[in-house]
Order: structure tokens, then sequence, then C-alpha cells
């Protein structure tokens, strides 16, 4: 039997935490405090991706654990999966700026990300690797010693 991974979202906390609040903290500050210039809109893309990706870090590990699959997701693919959800809001938060954003555009967006998501699962999943050996008992060397 495999061992499996811890099902505890303890591990994630923090990571959740920081990046939620580091987040949506600069997005607030480039949104309330600075004057719209390239660098405050680059704050806003950076602090937007950051604040999904904290708000998205349970979702994702939820999902994970309601939905198992074979070979089972790692924290590795929980952070990911995550950071797709920030990427995706700060390309149509980046879109919207110039109104290209239609419900086409998100969905064909999102439609393309997930494609990209399912394309690195299938390539994990169809990964080699060796079986793990067992064991096997010692030989014994030589015959056993007559009983007198």
């Amino acid at each position: 039997m495999e061992p499996r991974a811890s099902n505890s979202f303890v591990h994630y906390l923090a990571a959740t935490a920081s990046l939620f609040v580091i987040g949506w903290g600069s997005a607030a500050m480039a949104v309330f405090t600075l004057t719209p210039t390239v660098w405050a809109r680059w704050l806003l893309f950076f602090g937007g991706t950051l604040g999904l990706t904290g708000l998205a870090m349970p979702v994702v590990w939820f999902l994970n654990l309601r939905f198992p699959s074979e070979p089972s997701a790692g924290p590795n693919v929980i952070v990911r999966q995550a950071i797709w959800v920030g990427v995706y809001g700060a390309v149509l938060t980046w879109l919207q700026q110039a109104r290209l954003v239609t419900i086409w555009t998100g969905l064909g967006l999102a439609l393309g990300l997930v494609a990209i998501e399912y394309l690195v699962r299938m390539r994990e999943k169809a990964r080699w690797r060796p079986k793990p050996v067992a064991e096997e008992p010692p030989a014994v060397e030589g015959p056993p010693a007559p009983e007198e």
C-alpha cells in the first residue's frame, strides 16, 4: 500500500495567509494611494495575482481533496492550480483596461488555461517511474547443519 499524503490544509495556511494579505494589500495601495502610472498598474496586476492565488488556494485544495486523481495532487500541483487562477484574474484585469473583455474572451482564456493544466497533469501521469523492489529474505548459505 502506498503512503498517502497528508490531507491537512495546515501545510498551506501560512502561504495562503501571506499571499492574501500581501496581494490584496498591494492591490489596494495601487488603487487608493498611487497615481495611475505604469508602475502602479504593474503593482495592481502583481498584487491581484498574489491575492487571487491566496484566495483560490483553499478552494483548489478542497477540490483536489474532493475529486482525487491518479497520481494524487501534491503540494506543487495545488499551488500551480491556484497560481493559474491568479494569472487568469490578472490577464482579465489587463484586458479590461483596453475594454477587450467579453464573455467569449473570458471563457476562451479559461478553457485555454484548463487545457494547459490538463496537458501538464497528463504529462505527470505518463512519466515512467520504476516500481520499488520488494526486499527478499536473505539467502541461506549452504545446506542446513545435520542434527545429532
